[in-house]
């Protein structure tokens, strides 16, 4: 038996539970422990070589030269884990924060206690959860009612139907609700569920590679096999010219680790995981991590108006009744909150359930409305923008229904006549136009057929029922503070921002013009035949009964030149974004229901929300906005292209530090005289190169001008052309230094230690110089910089003052 009267847990009872039985978490697979990292760390081909070239100095007997390079080793290995592991543990965190969330009663255990979105792993035996279409059951429970709910339990029965629920059924964690609600009590979670049993696993974010992390990597093998061969070309002409397989041996793995860019997979791996996580301190979840390279390239943004631009904060600010009396105003409330959800989490239906409102009808003295019992709910749909939820007396047996939507939606379940839409019309208008969001509301006590019993069948649509219309209300949500701000930083990017929404074109019209949308209007629509489909001429606002009269190419051409699609549903969102995509333009498209997750997996960066987004949506998006906030959206492509910025500084500075390094460990080899570039040498500079890219390069601020060019093409290359020539020029300078003052120390009669010394100082501080003309000069050092130049410069004067040291880098 249902319980009579449930209530939540208080906070805790739940904490409590929560100590006692743990995270509601499965163990998690993708999670590596330090020995896997350091496995992974082991085969690359930096540290193949440190360790090829210690196992060389111990063959050759030098035991000292072996300790050193196995001590670089060892340091170059703990920095790889390290940086490795700081990412896994950034992408672990974002995991925990996009994963699902559940919407629990949490409190003082008192009926009145308010729905709470935790995260899903918080959940505890004897939660109440609601759940709504869209949510991802958290943990196994059974159902304290149900309305309308239907369950896809395809993920542990391979099933796709969906299953039907009622009052007293189980249901079990990981399974989807397609359609209904309802509330559950949890009886078990985590490993104790049956998904746990089974040993499936929820939906987590998948840490694959980007794709240009593997572009980098199938390149860096390549490279590694091109440079082996020379090396080993090398190495073999030294030893057959000159007799000396030692310096052959040496020589040939210096230049392998000299001309080998192996830093750049790390790079790459580190700037991402960072850059996710600077983006979650921003509020933007990062699902899949190809996004953050997609960013910099969106050209459009598709954005919702309810909770995107504006603050999702409503409350009703107008009720109008045909009927100016008490008892029609009264009316018009009481049907208004009946067809709203029992337990809303929407802001709009929390509002509506806000709403003064007396326990009486006038037409049904004696009974309470809140003695009714909800029977069935007739969802929103595309083709009716209504919802309509039927109750019924438990005493009397009789049945009411009540609907709430788009007026128009209301007006055409009620059969107006055309002079009554006329004026529903005009009085929709008036209030759209102060941007109120305007809802009608109607009620049915029979059917057309007048069978309405207390045990008569229900129609299987809403339209069978005899509505008379009732009123209007109109509700006000404020524009956000940051929006007009935002959108100016998006038209100074030479990104366009397309607002979407399902309500009346006044409506829509008057928030775009809040939000500065109609702004970026570079001309007016000339195709007549496109403005007669739906579009208001001039006004860059199109209709959503446009989007499905127009053909795929007149949607093109009059998109160009839209701002605004109003009267739009999820269907049009994906229409829309093909269109766009059509055209060349890199879209990024928000989204929150379950009918927005084709749009939003189809997008080039899917945005989904996370305080009223389902989980469907979050499932099938690559960015979770946290706050639902357009302004977060945008900080987020600031973001983006901040880190490829920052991705192109590091490839060039590893161009032009490579180059230098590549020609001291090969000129000697082919002009003759000793060799320059040890093993040691060019591990001490890997000492400096890792964390330069890792914490100098990544670090980098935001430059003034990336806001202020347009998006970056997704065919463009990580590092061009002219950025490779400009890199190798740094080099070649910094080589010529090297090798001028290699000259001005052999001509100075100097020892081939003292050569080796002078060479490589001008290298070390070359490399660092090169540092600071990559990252942009002196502007915004922070901390990493200057630690990187401190370590640097005491680790040179170790190597050149302390004689032990020297002797190992053959400086003496």
């Amino acid at each position: 038996m249902p319980e009579p009267d449930p209530t939540g847990l208080t906070q805790a009872e739940a904490q409590a539970r929560l100590q006692a039985d743990g995270p509601n978490a499965l163990p998690d697979a993708q999670r590596r422990a330090l020995w896997a990292l350091l496995g992974e760390v082991l085969r690359e081909p930096m540290l193949l070589l440190l360790l090829l070239c210690g196992l060389a100095y111990l063959l050759i007997g030098d035991a000292a030269e072996a300790g050193l390079l196995l001590g670089f080793a060892i340091i170059v290995i703990l920095l790889t884990v390290v940086q490795n592991h700081r990412a896994e543990r950034a992408l672990e965190a974002l995991r925990d924060l996009s994963a699902p969330r559940a919407l629990v009663i949490r409190g003082d255990g008192q009926t009145n206690d308010p729905p709470i979105r935790i995260p899903g792993h918080e959940v505890v035996v004897g939660d109440l959860v609601i759940l709504g279409e869209g949510d991802r059951v958290p943990a196994d429970g059974n159902l304290l009612d149900a309305v309308g709910l239907a369950v896809d339990e395809s993920s542990l029965s391979g099933e796709s139907v969906a299953v039907s629920k009622t009052l007293g059924e189980a249901v079990s964690g990981g399974t989807l609700v397609v359609s209904g609600q309802g509330r559950m009590r949890v009886s078990a979670t985590g490993a104790r569920t049956a998904m746990g049993q089974i040993g499936a696993g929820l939906t987590h974010v998948n840490p694959v590679t980007s794709p240009l992390q593997r572009l980098t990597a199938l390149w860096v093998k390549r490279i590694a096999i091109v440079v082996g061969l020379l090396c080993l070309a090398t190495s073999l002409a030294w030893m057959v010219l000159r007799g000396d397989w030692v310096g052959g041996l040496l020589g040939g793995l210096a230049l392998a680790m000299a001309l080998l860019p192996q830093e750049l997979p790390v790079v790459l791996t580190v700037f991402m995981a960072l850059g996710a996580l600077r983006l979650s301190q921003r509020q933007v979840l990062v699902r899949r991590l190809s996004a953050i390279e997609t960013l910099g390239s969106v050209g459009v943004l598709c954005v919702d108006k309810t909770g995107t631009l504006t603050e999702n904060r409503m409350s009703v600010q107008q009720v109008f009744s045909p009927v100016d009396s008490p008892a029609a105003t009264q009316r018009l409330v009481v049907h208004a909150v009946l067809a709203t959800r029992i337990d809303p989490f929407d802001p709009m239906e929390r509002a509506i359930r806000a709403m003064p409102c007396e326990d009486t009808d006038p037409d049904r003295p004696g009974e309470r409305w809140s003695e009714w019992v909800l029977l069935h709910a007739y969802p929103l749909s595309p083709s009716l923008l209504a919802m309509s939820q039927v109750w019924q007396h438990p005493r009397t047996g009789a049945r009411v229904i009540a609907a709430k939507g788009a007026p128009e939606a209301i007006a055409q379940l009620c059969h107006l006549q055309a002079a009554d839409l006329a004026a529903i019309e005009a009085r929709v208008t008036a209030m759209a136009g102060d941007g109120l969001r305007v809802l009608g509301v109607a009620r049915a006590s029979s059917t057309h057929s007048g069978d309405f019993g207390a045990d008569a069948p229900l129609p299987a649509i809403a339209h069978d029922y005899a509505f008379e219309w009732l009123g209007l209300l109109g509700l006000a949500d404020p524009l956000r503070p940051g929006v007009p701000q935002a959108v100016a930083d998006c038209l100074s990017a030479g990104i366009r921002v397309v607002m979407i929404t399902g309500d009346h074109p006044a409506t829509a019209r008057a928030i775009a013009t809040q939000a500065g949308l109609f702004a970026q209007r570079a001309r007016i629509p000339s195709d007549p035949a496109a403005s007669n489909a739906g579009s208001v001429r001039g006004e860059g606002l199109l209709l959503g009964a446009a989007v499905d009269a127009l053909d795929e190419a007149g949607l093109a051409r009059i998109l160009a030149d839209t701002q605004v699609i109003a009267r739009a549903n999820p269907a049009h969102k994906l229409r829309i974004m093909q269109a766009l995509r059509a055209q060349g333009a890199v879209v990024g498209m928000t989204g929150d229901g379950v009918n927005d997750a084709p749009a939003l997996r189809a997008a080039d960066v899917g945005v989904a929300m996370g305080r009223r987004g389902t989980d469907v949506a979050r499932e099938a998006s690559d960015l979770v906005l946290a706050d639902d906030d357009f302004g977060s959206l945008v900080e987020a492509v600031r973001e983006g292209r901040r880190i490829f910025d920052n991705l192109r500084r590091a490839a060039g500075y590893l161009v032009a530090v490579h180059l230098p390094i590549a020609g001291l460990a090969l000129v000697p080899l082919v002009v003759g005289g000793p060799v320059l570039m040890l093993p040691a040498h060019i591990a001490f500079l890997e000492l400096v190169i890792d964390p330069a890219c890792a914490l100098v390069f990544e670090a980098i601020p935001l430059s003034a001008k990336a806001m202020s060019r347009p998006p970056r093409s997704v065919h463009r290359a990580l590092i061009e052309w002219h950025q490779v020539r400009r890199a190798m020029l740094h080099g070649g300078v910094v080589l010529c230094l090297a090798l001028t003052c290699w000259w001005l120390v052999v001509r100075g009669a100097g020892s081939e230690g003292q050569t080796r010394a002078s060479v490589f100082t001008v290298l070390v501080l070359s490399n660092l110089t090169l540092i600071l003309v990559h990252r942009g000069g002196f502007r915004k050092l922070g901390l990493a910089m200057p630690l990187v130049v401190l370590g640097t410069l005491g680790g040179l004067a170790a190597a050149l003052a302390w004689e032990p040291l020297a002797q190992l880098f053959r400086f003496r």
